[in-house]
């Protein structure tokens, strides 16, 4: 298959056969005494030894109140060491978690609970303005099958909610019994571990139920592909409800013995620059937004940064300048790409650290060890050549159990040869690597010709007084679609649609010159950073009074 777009990832290490909880263990062995995780909103810190005797305790409580194997446990919060204590104890007794957005209001908090069916649920108590005990409490008399809530908080018992404190609900375990070596042992790799709802631009969101074969994995690929060593820190501002932080975070880092830093309870700019000077971090993790952030915060430099070496980049479309000014302004030379979906687990492709700065800032990285790719034509099923876009597709050990409670939607994701479809459009380069051109769906046609959003973008974040920008279609009675993008400027440049469009004539296709634009300060994003096209579409279209 030399020609056509087709690859088995290379290298790596063997696949464990290890479950979450014997992961925990196993570094607890290597790598005890030295720092696990740093909190440093919480004002905490934690050796291996010491989380794994938490979580141990973690683990003994929940057994006490009644959850036990194949029991939804549910965590609505922002990042705390509790999250983290949770993560593991949930999997070590046989129980799955449910990682649910903290920025979920009643009816999608509603929605997740009694489509899991969780038992208990886990939370703090306000997120930003939001009342989350009230919600909790409200959610908890609708749905019956949900006995328990507990809240992170200091207080003994909330009153008007029923539920218990965090504190409250460890003063059941005590830490010298052991946990029943049959609820342990009983835990298989290919058992369920986490449920994690997919933030969907239609409908309602579908949980993608990922194994400990899958997370535990693919968690331990990532990290063995970047480097990381026990004598690594991590920053990691990116939200563990997702698999950046649970998986490619904590788990990624666990499993080479480095220790992961949260500079706060979510991502702010100056937070992380804080930590990463602070506790000597060599990595950072995010999506390009927080690069973009952190290198254009009033107070970055260089120096307060000298600490990086390495990191992540992923979770949206990665521009080419952006990361090749974090390679430079950073140092983080050896700054890896991701490409993933919270279906695979989520990682299936990744850049080399010996990868060019071209290769690294032009496509994605090659397919993750034990892992095949293809690219196939969206329309006939087949793959496509080299060099043609189409439908990337991935298949092994990574590929989730399927969607909770939607045989449907699964069958629709994963067809009877085992491939993942992942509705996301790529070129597989001659050398091997892929770049990504945009969603299936993302793509827009005007007057017939395919036009690929993430080829403009590219061109704009070379200009340099804009310092991010987002192309998506907006309907056109005449063309079918037209071209729109949201734009944000660097610190003090001065640009309008004029000098927008002059910058952009002669040297791309009169056709992708864009048509709508926007200058803005922010742009619509999920909790974990994605933007959110389909908002400013029909933002767009509601402004200028459009049909969609």
């Amino acid at each position: 298959m030399a020609g056509l777009s087709y690859a088995a990832g290379e290298g790596g290490v063997p696949l464990s056969p290890l479950t979450m909880g014997e992961l925990l263990d196993q570094a607890a062995h290597r790598f005890g005494p030295r720092v696990a995780l740093i909190s440093v909103h919480q004002g905490q810190t934690l050796t291996f030894s010491q989380l794994q005797a938490d979580v141990h305790r973690t683990a003994q409580a929940l057994l006490i109140h009644g959850i036990a194997a194949g029991d939804r446990v549910g965590i609505w919060s922002t990042n705390c060491i509790e999250w983290v204590l949770l993560q593991f104890a949930v999997a070590r007794i046989g129980a799955i978690s449910v990682h649910i957005n903290p920025a979920y209001r009643e009816d999608e908090l509603e929605y997740t609970v009694g489509h899991s069916g969780c038992k208990i649920l886990f939370f703090q108590s306000r997120f930003r303005q939001f009342d989350c005990a009230a919600s909790a409490h409200a959610v908890r008399q609708r749905q019956g099958q949900l006995q328990i809530l507990v809240e992170f908080s200091g207080r003994a018992v909330l009153e008007e909610s029923a539920a218990m404190s965090w504190e409250g609900f460890l003063t059941a375990a005590t830490p010298r019994v052991q946990l029943p070596a049959e609820r342990t042992s009983s835990v298989k790799p290919s058992d369920a571990a986490s449920i994690q709802y997919t933030s969907g631009t239609t409908g309602k969101p579908k949980g993608a139920t990922l194994t400990h074969f899958n997370m535990v994995n693919n968690g331990t690929q990532v990290g063995a592909r970047l480097g990381l060593t026990e004598n690594d820190r991590v920053c990691l501002p990116v939200p563990m409800f997702h698999c950046y932080g649970s998986v490619i975070g904590v788990i990624g880092a666990f499993a080479h013995g480095a220790a992961i830093v949260y500079p706060g309870e979510g991502f702010d700019a100056e937070q992380c620059l804080d930590a990463i000077q602070t506790h000597n971090c060599s990595a950072f993790y995010g999506v390009p937004m927080m690069f973009i952030a952190l290198m254009n915060h009033p107070d970055f430099a260089p120096e307060r940064v000298r600490s990086l070496r390495t990191g992540l980049m992923g979770g949206a479309p990665c521009p080419s300048e952006v990361l090749k000014a974090a390679m430079q302004q950073m140092h983080m030379v050896e700054l890896g790409v991701v490409y993933g979906m919270t279906e695979t687990s989520p990682i299936s492709l990744q850049s080399l650290p010996t990868d060019s700065v071209e290769q690294r800032s032009n496509s994605v990285g090659r397919p993750h060890p034990h892992l095949e790719l293809k690219l196939v034509d969206p329309a006939s099923g087949q793959t496509v050549e080299r060099g043609v876009p189409g439908e990337l597709c991935i298949r092994g050990y990574s590929v989730m159990q399927g969607y909770w409670n939607n045989s449907e939607a699964t069958a629709a994701a994963i067809d009877p040869q085992g491939w993942m479809h992942s509705g996301d459009l790529a070129v597989m380069r001659e050398d091997g690597c892929l770049a990504v051109v945009g969603r299936i769906k993302d793509m827009l046609i005007r007057a017939g010709e395919n036009i690929y959003p993430r080829e403009i973008e590219e061109f704009l974040h070379g200009l340099p007084e804009i310092a991010d920008a987002q192309v998506f279609g907006v309907p056109d009675p005449l063309y079918g679609e037209q071209v729109g993008a949201w734009i944000k400027l660097r610190p003090g440049a001065k640009f309008d649609e004029v000098a927008l469009r002059a910058a952009c004539h002669g040297r791309i296709a009169s056709y992708k010159i864009p048509h709508y634009v926007r200058f803005v300060e922010e742009y619509p994003t999920t909790a974990s950073g994605k933007v959110q096209k389909f908002k400013m579409r029909a933002s767009e279209i509601a402004a200028r009074d459009l049909t969609s």
